[in-house]
């Protein structure tokens, strides 16, 4: 699905990213983990066209969107959630998630959508009316990723979603993301929660420095370096 090769990336001419390989297939999770500062986020927007690609090639199914506009790779079926979620606290639940099909034209797939989301997560039909910063951090958390499903995902990139959660509302955002995961929807996340990424994951890549240090399916989690820096040696 996703392919990246030789990738380096940053931002006003410093490189963040130093040579970046790694592939994602249909359907499946994919972990980013790292230290702060290793490259995660910047790579999720090199992905999205968020910061700029000083070399490499970014393909997804099989064409070349290294640099394609964000607005057209929406149309290709890719979806951001950036950090802290980034709602729009003054419009109500249902505008919010219409912002997320702002650039579609059928309103009639726009409501499709919306109802397909509504099906998913109930509570935001119950509190479609009310405005978001009424919402909890979770909430507001779900009501993101809705919103980025609005747009007719086929993968979706989700910046540190457990970021300020209470551990109840990040096991019930966890266990949402695998939701939308078996409806086929590929996901790659970047995650400070390790562990709970990693579970999910069916392939984790290790970033440090901006390179991949590591990588791997779920026999990654034994390894002796993940124990003792993610894991707390446990």
């Amino acid at each position: 699905m996703l392919e990246i090769k030789g990738l380096k990336a940053g931002y006003n001419g410093t490189e963040i990213l130093h040579g970046i390989d790694l592939k994602v297939f249909p359907g499946e999770i994919a972990a980013i983990i790292g230290p702060n500062g290793s490259g995660k986020s910047t790579l999720l927007k090199s992905i999205f066209n968020l910061c700029n690609v000083f070399s490499g090639k970014i393909f997804f199914k099989e064409k070349d969107i290294t640099r394609l506009p964000t607005h057209e790779l929406i149309f290709e079926g890719i979806s951001f959630v950036p950090q802290g979620r980034q709602i729009f606290s003054d419009l109500t639940v249902k505008e919010n998630l219409e912002m997320g099909a702002f650039i579609m034209r059928d309103k009639e797939l726009v409501e499709r959508n919306l109802q397909s989301v509504f099906k998913k997560f109930p509570f935001l039909k119950e509190k479609q009316n009310h405005y978001a910063f009424s919402l909890s951090g979770g909430q507001q958390q779900m009501l993101a990723i809705a919103r980025a499903l609005m747009q007719n995902s086929e993968l979706l990139l989700l910046d540190e979603p457990s970021l300020g959660l209470s551990p109840k509302m990040m096991k019930e955002v966890f266990e949402k993301i695998v939701e939308i995961n078996k409806e086929g929807i590929g996901i790659i996340i970047v995650e400070q929660n390790a562990r709970q990424a990693m579970k999910i994951a069916k392939k984790t890549f290790v970033l440090e420095e901006g390179k991949i240090a590591l990588q791997g399916g779920k026999e990654i989690a034994n390894n002796k370096k993940i124990k003792d820096i993610y894991f707390g040696g446990t």
